[in-house]
């Protein structure tokens, strides 16, 4: 009987020893020809290589090993890695279309259902992508009529910060609640007062969101998302949230559903339902309520997140800086004095400001390796072969801080975008945006919007910190999915 046993045991330690060298042998054969890496354990992969925290900063210490293209396994799948300014243009910009596709980090699949711009790929996102984009125009991107609506949110903001007196506040709340009626304004043609609890509900909502996506358990839910499943945390409640957020998008949409305009839609929503109507005998049709929820939520989330970790670590960069603060003042008041609403035409007149504000997104570096991509067929690139699905990140950080593209790149410094007489001075390494295909389609809106807010903000107040002015942090936090700005208090002293 215990020979028996003994044969069985055999047999079966046989087997699995054959079925793991077949797979081992049909992985070599798929992945045999992606860029070098650090050694992977089974299973885990390279995370022990990796710090979960902070990935990017072992991105690049990785690239100064491998080079401008590398492997690191995150649990079974491997991801390549790509920076350098001129690979990263080779690669999303010269074969665009070949890496346009979108690898989903679990959680944000499960919180869109794998739905909307974001997460798609293919002849979907192309649609959605191309129909936002007009969409935008249609409402007046670029024109005076989003230009006023920015406008006017900036001044509710100056209104806001203004009843704080000499008192210390923390100005992130309101910020983003600005930034968030702005892009209300495109998609709802509404806006929200700043103690309305549906805005608060929105805010909180955003911020709940990408706080999980940045700490480390959100990494560990997009490595182990079947694990999580059975877990309780707050992995649970973000996603309930989420939903509730694309719940309020539909019930939005079911008010257009039968009174929407065809010729002249009043918002992104209803003109999204107006495609809808228009497609409705088409088979397989991309515009139904499912991708309209997932691609507000995308819109909402990422254009408020995004505009409104930037302004306020503008001015957490004002009150460690006084002189660059004082002298975007002086050229505030040169070129708009202190009465007139600044506009987007001022821009062109104020080259320090725009290069401060430029400064800010680049030091910032707000997403390091951006929405991770993934290339939609076997792709042949400086030797190596990408197979299709294979997920690739694009690291900006190591464009946004190469020596050889900035004047400082270490260092918090408006003369990286100015030239030697002060004028403005463009940087093909400025990829804040991202690049390729799939640069950001809110960047737009987002510039405009920092240019209003930031000087109109800047025209009203002297910034001042609660601490000397070398004790204040400007290190962003460092997060798994992106950086985001520290909570501070301050002052907001009205110009007399």
């Amino acid at each position: 009987m215990g020979t028996f046993f003994m044969q069985i045991i055999f047999s079966f330690v046989n087997c699995l020893f054959a079925v793991l060298l077949f797979l081992k042998t049909r992985a070599k054969q798929k992945y045999g020809r992606l860029p070098p890496g650090p050694a992977r354990l089974p299973i885990i992969g390279s995370i022990l290589k990796i710090d979960m925290k902070k990935p990017y900063q072992t991105y690049a210490e990785l690239s100064k090993t491998y080079g401008s293209m590398f492997t690191v396994w995150l649990g079974t799948k491997p991801v390549v890695v790509i920076s350098g300014f001129q690979t990263l243009k080779d690669t999303f910009v010269n074969l665009g279309e070949e890496f346009s596709g979108r690898e989903n980090y679990p959680l944000i699949k499960h919180a869109t259902g794998g739905y909307g711009l974001t997460v798609s790929s293919g002849d979907r996102w192309k649609q959605l992508r191309r129909f936002s984009i007009t969409t935008f125009k249609n409402f007046g991107m670029g024109r005076k009529t989003i230009e006023n609506k920015i406008q006017k949110e900036a001044q509710c903001l100056v209104k806001a910060f203004s009843e704080f007196k000499d008192c210390t506040f923390n100005p992130k709340i309101l910020i983003s609640k600005a930034v968030f009626n702005v892009v209300c304004c495109i998609l709802l043609d509404e806006r929200f007062e700043y103690d309305d609890p549906q805005l608060k509900f929105f805010s909180d909502a955003i911020e709940m969101y990408f706080n999980f996506l940045c700490a480390t358990k959100g990494q560990l839910y997009n490595l182990f998302p079947a694990v999580f499943k059975f877990l309780p945390g707050s992995h649970h409640k973000v996603l309930e949230t989420v939903k509730k957020f694309k719940r309020y998008i539909r019930s939005q949409a079911e008010k257009y559903k039968d009174s929407f305009n065809v010729e002249n839609p009043r918002n992104y929503i209803e003109a999204f339902m107006v495609q809808m109507h228009k497609e409705k005998d088409k088979p397989n049709s991309e515009f139904h309520l499912k991708n309209l929820e997932a691609s507000a939520w995308n819109l909402f989330s990422a254009g408020t997140e995004t505009t409104a970790s930037t302004l306020r670590q503008s001015l957490l960069f004002m009150m460690k800086y006084p002189d660059v603060q004082e002298r975007v003042y002086n050229e505030i008041a040169d070129v708009i004095g202190t009465s007139r609403i600044p506009s987007v035409q001022d821009r062109q007149n104020m080259p320090y400001t725009d290069a401060v504000i430029h400064e800010v997104l680049r030091f910032m570096d707000l997403s390091p390796t951006a929405v991770p991509h993934k290339v939609l067929k076997d792709t042949e690139y400086n030797g190596y072969c990408i197979p299709e699905g294979t997920t690739v990140l694009p690291f900006l950080s190591s464009v946004l801080s190469d020596p050889k593209l900035w004047k400082n790149p270490t260092v918090f410094d408006p003369e990286n975008f100015l030239d030697e007489n002060g004028h403005f001075k463009k940087n093909d390494a400025f990829l804040a945006f991202g690049l390729g295909k799939r640069v950001c389609i809110g960047e737009g809106l987002a510039r405009m919007e920092l240019f209003i807010i930031f000087t109109s903000l800047l025209q009203r107040f002297s910034f001042i910190g609660t601490q000397p002015v070398e004790d204040i942090d400007i290190n962003p936090f460092l997060g798994s999915f992106g950086r985001l700005p520290r909570s501070y208090q301050c002052y907001a002293k009205i110009h007399l």
